[in-house]
């Protein structure tokens, strides 16, 4: 059989255990899935119960993963609102969509989106709940890209801001001739917060009580961070409140066993030292896959080593189709009937403007995070949204009062070093840089290789010049800048070559 570049499994991504043909996968369920995507906004990977914080309340999520397959090592492209969502749905990096590398950019027009091959496909696709993905105008003369939407609904209603009003009701009511593909995009839990009414205390249960979260060493165990952190779970069991309506919906259609759902989130917590940032605490998420005709066991956990952009590959995997040769990523098919299965060595993630000026790149293997920073002069102190919360108020008070850990400080700490490496699984929180241990020399130097490879292969560059701060970086307020003071954005962080054959064995 000839084998497409792309899904040989091979040196950066892949070992060449099993190929999943599409025919064969479209075979194996009585008619074609199904597939449902519920993405959260801005929360982080162990903020489920089922990932376990037992503060959380998510019991929808959890029961799906009790009876489905839970990923333990899945992780971002960008902890960026905008340009993850771009990379989960052209399976790309942000850095090779174009603009799209930056918040609010659009995407680069020649390429393919899943959901239009889906539909092109003999699929019904729904988007329902926030977008925040453009396609940029094609040139003159280029034909305009397929459309990937019949239908599109911001999914808000005066008695429900999360976005998820309408999302069994898009369900109920799709074609019933067609196989279907719905993007339910909440928004939940992106600041600012409204689940801390009383009227959806009634809707979706008590309250989160300050006194019972879970709070991270980086951030005051202090009250103002505790109640942040209560107001978020309320947002966080609200998602969850909707991923369960959507699958008892399922059941009630007979659609459930022949529906792929995936649950995961765009992006970390809006809070310091998550959201933007390349550690686990903003790039790992969440990924919960429930398909009881396609997926093998239940209940069944994962180490396997995925990134979001593998996603657009697995669906139109499994629903048939070809796989366009602009995605770079590869299909999680073969996991899905053994959760042993290897389908990539490296996950690589980046973190690009987003409010900010910045410029960071990384590696992981499953064992080592790796970290690059081309802008170590600059502060890490996450996007303006966060910036403004009580949490990081309070750790900027104890900072003027010499009052912080070496964790919180790792918030203001500038200059940040131009390399970092951690041991995950001793270390979750990343706490301890091991780059310039001389213990492990070796596998910084293998991890840097590593990503000096995807570097060049990719086109990705660090230019002299990126998108300067918009807003200020102690109060998070905006600057106001006017456009003329903007850098002009028509080259991307990345470098122009297109970047799809990059499967091939790695570095020597």
């Amino acid at each position: 059989m000839n084998v497409p570049l792309r899904i040989i499994i091979a040196g950066l991504f892949l070992t060449p255990l099993t190929l999943v043909d599409a025919a064969a996968a479209a075979e194996s369920v009585d008619t074609k899935p199904n597939v449902v995507i519920m993405i959260a906004d801005d929360v982080s990977w162990n903020d489920f119960g089922c990932y376990g914080n037992p503060a959380a309340r998510t019991p929808h999520i959890d029961a799906l993963a009790s009876r489905g397959l839970r990923f333990t090592e899945a992780f971002l492209t960008a902890s960026s609102c905008s340009p993850s969502r771009a990379s989960i749905i052209t399976g790309r990096y942000p850095h090779n969509l174009g603009r799209a590398a930056e918040l609010h950019e659009p995407i680069a027009a020649n390429l393919a989106w899943f959901p239009a091959v889906l539909r092109q496909s003999g699929y019904y696709t729904a988007l329902v709940g926030k977008n925040h993905m453009t396609p940029e105008p094609p040139a003159a003369g280029q034909s305009k890209p397929a459309k990937p939407w019949d239908l599109v609904d911001p999914g808000t209603t005066p008695d429900n801001h999360g976005a998820e009003a309408r999302w069994t009701a898009t369900i109920k009511n799709r074609p019933k001739d067609k196989p279907f593909f719905c993007w339910f995009a909440s928004l939940d839990a992106h600041r600012n917060w409204d689940a801390d009414n009383e009227w959806v205390e009634q809707k979706y249960g008590p309250k989160h009580q300050p006194e019972d979260v879970i709070v991270p060493p980086f951030l005051a165990d202090e009250p103002a961070t505790r109640q942040d952190l209560a107001s978020y779970y309320n947002e966080v069991t609200r998602f969850d409140y909707f991923v369960g309506e959507v699958a008892e919906t399922l059941a009630s259609e007979g659609e459930l066993d022949n529906t792929l759902i995936l649950v995961l989130a765009d992006n970390g917590r809006p809070f310091p030292r998550a959201k933007t940032r390349l550690h686990d605490s903003g790039m790992k998420t969440a990924l919960v896959a429930h398909w009881p005709k396609g997926i093998a066991g239940k209940g069944v956990t994962t180490s396997s080593l995925v990134s979001v952009i593998d996603i657009a590959p697995t669906v139109i995997e499994v629903a048939g189709a070809e796989i366009p040769e602009t995605i770079q990523g590869v299909s999680m098919t073969p996991i899905f009937g053994d959760r042993q299965s290897t389908i990539r060595r490296f996950a690589f993630s980046e973190h690009n403007w987003h409010d900010y000026e910045a410029h960071g790149r990384s590696v992981r293997d499953g064992q080592f995070l790796y970290i690059r920073n081309s802008r170590p002069d600059l502060a890490w102190q996450g996007p303006a949204d966060s910036v403004r919360s009580p949490s990081h108020q309070t750790l900027r008070r104890l900072r003027d009062g010499e009052k912080l850990s070496d964790a919180q400080a790792d918030v203001f700490l500038e200059p940040r070093p131009a390399e970092e490496l951690y041991k995950t699984a001793d270390d979750p929180n990343q706490l301890t840089n091991l780059a310039f241990d001389p213990e492990y020399k070796q596998v910084k130097s293998r991890l840097s290789k590593v990503l000096d490879q995807w570097t060049d292969e990719t086109g990705d560059a660090a230019p002299e010049e990126l998108t300067p701060d918009y807003f200020d970086r102690e109060t998070g307020d905006s600057l106001k800048l006017g456009k003329g003071q903007k850098r002009k954005r028509g080259t991307p962080p990345g470098g122009p070559k297109d970047a799809i054959h990059i499967h091939r064995a790695g570095p020597k």
